[in-house]
């Protein structure tokens, strides 16, 4: 390291033009370790059991197009019962081939996610990608329980088919 003897006697200071360096390293010294003790806290993993659903329904079509999945596992397009290699033409005669009609997917509660998964993907090979999930309206005071009411309803966020890009 090189020191410089003024040269100047009087009690003037000079003014240093360098930058300092070594605060702005300790501070993003600090900003990494705060970023490397947060990141695992971010991940989530933890076994859920969901719950019911006590949002506001959304407001239904006036003729609502309902897809069941029975607990036996057969599909039913509003009454009609569908057999799953006939699926995609029978869902095709009742939208009259409009991709963008938001299909009401309704199943029952024994039903295994897997399962629910499966009617999901046969509704995205068919072209079929608004889809929302109904359920029973719940009060916030019941755990689980049907409300009053009894009335199906769909959630305010619907649920677009598995691989589509989009955020549910």
């Amino acid at each position: 390291m090189a020191a410089r003897i003024r040269e100047t006697s009087g009690d003037d200071l000079e003014e240093s033009h360098d930058i300092n360096v070594t605060p702005f390293i300790d501070v993003i010294l600090v900003l990494l370790i705060i970023f490397m003790v947060a990141a695992p806290l971010a991940t989530v993993d933890v076994n859920v059991d969901l719950p019911g659903s006590t949002a506001a329904p959304a407001p239904r079509p006036e003729t609502p197009l309902f897809l069941t999945l029975k607990s036996d596992l057969t599909l039913a397009i509003g009454n009609d019962s569908v057999l799953r290699p006939a699926f995609a033409g029978a869902l095709d005669n009742r939208t009259k081939g409009d991709k963008q009609t938001r299909i009401f997917l309704r199943a029952d509660r024994t039903v295994g996610y897997g399962d629910l998964m499966e009617v999901m993907n046969l509704l995205r090979s068919a072209g079929y990608l608004k889809v929302a999930l109904v359920g029973l309206e719940t009060t916030s005071g019941s755990a689980g329980g049907p409300a009053e009411s009894g009335a199906p309803a769909t959630g305010v966020n619907s649920a677009s088919a598995p691989g589509d890009g989009s955020a549910p």
